[in-house]
């Protein structure tokens, strides 16, 4: 009878599969997760929800909302589309839905206006761009990518960034436009009784979203109406490229939602990328030790989604809510609330 032909790397590779568990290493942990052809990660704001406050339809709302701005991002993102432009269909349906604060269904600042701010960073050149202060921009991410997209600058507020937003031909409104009847109503409350003066963390939260495209490149935004009953004049980490939103190739993209004036202290966005660039740790490490451990130790509420190079998703927060959602190439979108879901 003829022997076999067995090699000697067939017998070490089956010997190998078979001496695995006796050391506690499964199969499944020496096979590398394919990393998805693309990924979107959204939110709409942070803060503390009771679950019990929420209506069956207001959370169906919110849900609803999520899907469909991840609907409009995936669909870009399946054709082949930038992480860019993902990013921006999923924002620009979030400050439209005036459930959110951001564009229509922002909070009012102390004078009872409305002051938008919004930003925009793709990873692969570093290119960036914000607004912030402005009132008759419909969609301040659209302002802010084509402050990017002209890149004399990266940072434009007020009446400068109107008038820049109206030379390139983005949509302008008269203020009314941005009227809510809960946000005004809201205003009203804390301007007769002074009661509300600090961050209140209830889910009236800041949108954003980011990105990983086909061509490997991450890109993430972040547009709010800021902080309710705020100063004339403040901004938020929303629009600061480092705080609130941040995206490189190397690393990762990261979108922030919370106690603005911690966030741009704390530089968050950029402190979560640099960990992972020069303390080698892992998007997971790098989230959990900034949200759950550095921002919770300053009593600073919020949360971040991100994003990294290798298709990897992170949604921490450390309150008891923030409206998020996400889909990888492949998968069923996901949207969720609050603390307890998925």
């Amino acid at each position: 009878m003829k022997k076999p032909n067995v090699s000697f790397t067939s017998v070490f590779i089956l010997l190998v599969i078979i001496l695995l568990p006796l050391f506690g290493i499964s199969q499944q942990s020496l096979k590398r997760e394919t990393k998805p052809d693309y990924v979107l990660v959204i939110h709409g704001g942070a803060g503390a929800m009771d679950r019990s406050k929420m209506s069956a339809e207001a959370e169906d709302a919110y849900k609803s909302g999520l899907m469909a701005a991840l609907e409009a991002g995936e669909k870009i993102l399946k054709s082949g589309g930038s992480s860019t432009d993902a990013i921006v269909a999923a924002i620009l349906l979030l400050e439209d839905n005036p459930l959110f604060n951001a564009g229509r269904g922002a909070v009012y600042n102390e004078a009872g206006e409305i002051a938008h701010d919004a930003s925009i960073m793709e990873g692969n050149e570093g290119k960036a761009g914000a607004v912030g202060a402005v009132g008759i921009i419909r969609n301040p991410i659209l302002a802010a990518k084509a402050i990017m997209d002209d890149g004399r600058h990266v940072f434009l507020i007020g009446k400068g960034a109107e008038d820049f937003a109206v030379k390139a031909g983005i949509d302008t409104v008269n203020p009314s436009y941005f009227f809510t009847q809960p946000r005004w109503d809201s205003y009203e409350k804390t301007r007769q009784t002074r009661l509300e003066r600090e961050f209140p963390l209830n889910p009236k939260g800041t949108v954003g979203a980011v990105a990983l495209d086909k061509n490997g490149n991450l890109a993430a935004g972040t547009s709010t109406g800021g902080m309710h009953y705020k100063r004339v004049g403040r901004l938020g980490d929303a629009p600061v490229i480092g705080a609130g939103t941040w995206a490189d190739n190397k690393s990762c993209a990261i979108s922030a939602t919370g106690h603005g004036e911690y966030f741009i202290r704390s530089a968050v966005a950029h402190d979560i990328a640099a960990r992972m660039l020069y303390g080698n740790q892992t998007l997971e490490q790098a989230t959990d030790d900034v949200v759950m451990k550095k921002l919770k130790a300053l009593d600073a509420g919020g949360g971040i989604i991100a994003v990294d190079k290798d298709g990897n998703i992170a949604m921490p927060f450390n309150t008891s809510g923030m409206f998020r959602g996400y889909v990888k190439a492949g998968e069923k979108a996901n949207v969720a609330i609050y603390e307890e879901e998925n």
